[in-house]
């Protein structure tokens, strides 16, 4: 991603939605969050663990941080889906996702355990996320970063994240390769 598109997302999170909404399209939200755990099981299988530690671009995340991010995000996501459908209009508070990723030293597990915990979580959320009722899915909240917004407008975005983590991760991966291939 070039510094320009880092600076907008930054700044303007709702060209940030719009872009996961993009990348998401007219499939369905929770499908798309449903195959998440296997496509990452897929990109990391036979990598060797030290590759998903190695950090292919100066001051980018490693594979490991990216999954770390995804743990982070689900279990972030789960909370706040609970807390908008359960509390009245809550008002729901933006992370510091380097200092979540720095602090949970996720380069120290296997890709594998990381992808484990993930799964886990993801089993948990579509399970809750599934039972939502319309009415559910219409209840509101204060965000911090992107003002008013309700569940059903957040789970529009959410499976573009994972998908645009995804092939950050597929980039990654790739970048580290070939840089083991050259070197």
């Amino acid at each position: 991603m070039s510094s320009m598109a880092e600076r907008i997302e930054l700044t303007d999170p709702q060209a940030y939605i719009a872009k996961l909404k993009k990348l998401v399209g007219n499939r369905d939200g929770l499908e798309v969050l449903a195959e998440t755990p296997a496509a990452l099981a897929k990109l990391i299988d036979g990598v060797p663990a030290e590759t998903c530690r190695c950090r292919p671009f100066e001051g980018k995340w490693t594979p490991n941080e990216i999954i770390g991010h995804l743990i982070d995000t689900e279990w972030v996501f789960g909370y706040r889906s609970r807390t908008i459908a359960c509390d009245d209009t809550p008002s729901i508070y933006g992370i510091d996702q380097e200092k979540w990723v720095n602090a949970q030293h996720y380069n120290e597990p296997e890709a594998s355990e990381l992808v484990a915990t993930f799964t886990a979580l993801r089993s948990l959320n579509l399970r809750f996320w599934k039972s939502l009722t319309p009415e559910q899915r219409q209840r509101g909240c204060q965000h911090s970063e992107r003002g008013e917004e309700t569940l059903d407008s957040a789970m529009t975005f959410v499976p573009g994240h994972d998908l645009s983590h995804i092939d950050q991760l597929t980039r990654y991966l790739a970048a580290i390769e070939t840089q083991a291939n050259q070197g």
